[in-house]
């Protein structure tokens, strides 16, 4: 995976210490023979836990090479530390020196706590910080059937599930990521997504090592020092969620002349849809295209993507399988024709073989070879794949199925407002109805009659918001997925 010429730059971060793929290479095979020589070897689990930066890099390659490496977000709590620590069996925490006081809080009898300490030069040495060493396992690399690496699904409906992905995996979806945007070792990826989501590890970290190319891996996203970061290391692309594209949307005018003189290659999205006037309005301040694609952590991440120009790419659809077979089927499982609303189905090299220990959730996912993603949608006559929704989304409102994505994008074209998301609500006599919440813009107000006169006008009466909720920002995850399954909940919307 770490794949460039030995003396070109592979990591850059502000103020760190610049890392060429020799020194990464080297690093990533010592710290994986330190992990082994405390007795940490193929098939046991290390939980990561640590903010986005040089270290975090080193410490997910070091982990994943020399046993499976579990990245947990740096923010949790303690109890759920200590949920993802049993679910996993991991028999080792590492974070950074003196951080992360409720991972540490949460470590179980027998699990050993490391510390990653960079030296002067930017590498990386592992330090025992808590137990007892273990006996010294053999220093052997990973093959490409061993786990990399066990992500969790959302859970937001049920009990997480253990997705482990294997070497083979993450390799494929590299490589289908590298094709899709033709990156090569003149490319430079800033990255902002969290290197605990698959998103940020696919795409701006593992596809960017793999084509030689260097990767700008700053502490997070902060749509403050975005453009500082973007003058400093010139990158060519980025990758983020919609909700961070319309953060940089909102101060694309205080940094007019550093986008003007740092042009991107393209900007891609990906993770949840992007409205389609958000992808319009990037791209007129970008000058650059915006390339929405389509990613699962079951598929390692990327399934779909629109292509670069000069091949089109369509506002509203996540475009097509690059590497990977994507169809649609109905309940029964059969493959339905062309331009049929059904559930989106994968198959490829970069999907996983199934859920770990869950054989319940790996019959009703997996079909004759194909990976039910949970998604409704349908293909064009260009192949080209448009999402209605998460079929868990989706409002039925007396037996009419509504997209919310199709609400957001109209209240998003509304000059008075900044936010959008429309959700189900219990209702006595339809079973759902709809609401929205939004966001209003600084110095604007704008009543529910206006919006609900203003939705009539574009869209069919049943699917007219019913009330709309201002809030000063719309609930979402640690990656930025707004929490539209949420929301009636959150606000205390009972039927």
């Amino acid at each position: 995976m770490i794949a460039g010429a030995d003396n070109h730059a592979a990591l850059v971060a502000p103020d760190k210490p610049k890392l060429t793929y020799r020194q990464m290479r080297e690093n990533v095979r010592a710290l994986a023979a330190q992990l082994n020589d405390l007795g940490l070897g193929r098939g046991d689990r290390i939980a990561v836990a640590m903010v986005n930066g040089p270290e975090l890099v080193l410490t997910f390659f070091a982990s994943a090479t020399a046993v499976t490496v579990c990245p947990l977000n740096p923010k949790y709590k303690t109890e759920e530390f200590a949920f993802y620590y049993e679910d996993t069996q991991a028999k080792a925490l590492i974070t950074l020196p003196g951080a992360q006081a409720e991972a540490h809080a949460a470590v179980l009898p027998g699990m050993l706590v490391i510390e990653a300490v960079a030296g002067a030069d930017g590498t990386l040495s592992f330090k025992l910080a808590k137990g007892d060493a273990l006996p010294a396992r053999p220093h052997e690399l990973a093959g490409p059937d061993d786990i990399a690496m066990i992500l969790h699904t959302s859970g937001t409906t049920s009990r997480p599930k253990r997705v482990p992905l294997r070497h083979r995996n993450l390799t494929a979806s590299a490589r289908n990521i590298v094709g899709t945007y033709n990156l090569s070792a003149s490319d430079i990826a800033l990255c902002v997504m969290p290197l605990f989501h698959i998103h940020g590890i696919s795409a701006s970290l593992n596809a960017t090592l793999a084509s030689g190319g260097t990767v700008v891996c700053p502490a997070g996203f902060d749509a403050m020092k975005f453009w500082p970061v973007v003058d400093a290391f010139k990158p060519t692309w980025y990758s983020a969620v919609p909700t961070m594209h319309q953060m940089l949307l909102a101060r694309a005018d205080h940094n007019a002349a550093v986008i003007k003189a740092n042009k991107f290659r393209f900007a891609r999205s990906s993770s949840a849809p992007l409205p389609p006037v958000i992808m319009e309005r990037l791209e007129a301040v970008l000058e650059a295209p915006v390339l929405e694609s389509y990613g699962m952590t079951e598929a390692s991440h990327q399934m779909a993507s629109n292509p670069l120009p000069p091949k089109a790419r369509k506002a509203g659809k996540v475009g097509y399988g690059f590497g990977v077979d994507v169809d649609v089927m109905d309940d029964s499982g059969k493959l339905m024709p062309q331009g049929d609303v059904g559930e989106v189905v994968i198959r490829g090299d970069n999907v996983v073989d199934g859920y770990e220990n869950n054989p319940e959730a790996n019959k009703t996912a997996f079909v004759d070879g194909w990976f039910r993603t949970g998604d409704q949608g349908y293909l064009d006559p260009d192949g080209y794949l448009a999402l209605t929704g998460r079929l868990k989304e989706l409002i039925n409102r007396g037996g009419e199925k509504i997209s919310p994505l199709e609400i957001d994008d109209v209240l998003l074209r509304h000059p008075a407002v900044a936010e959008a998301l429309a959700f189900a609500v219990p209702h006595k006599s339809y079973g759902e109805d709809i609401h929205a919440a939004i966001v209003v813009r600084a110095e604007m107000t704008v009543t529910d009659r206006e919006l609900k006169e203003y939705c009539a006008g574009l869209l069919a009466e049943f699917k007219v918001p019913r009330k709309f909720h201002v809030l000063d920002q719309i609930p979402r995850g640690a990656t930025g997925k707004l929490k539209r399954i949420d929301m009636a909940k959150l606000l205390n919307i009972t039927g």
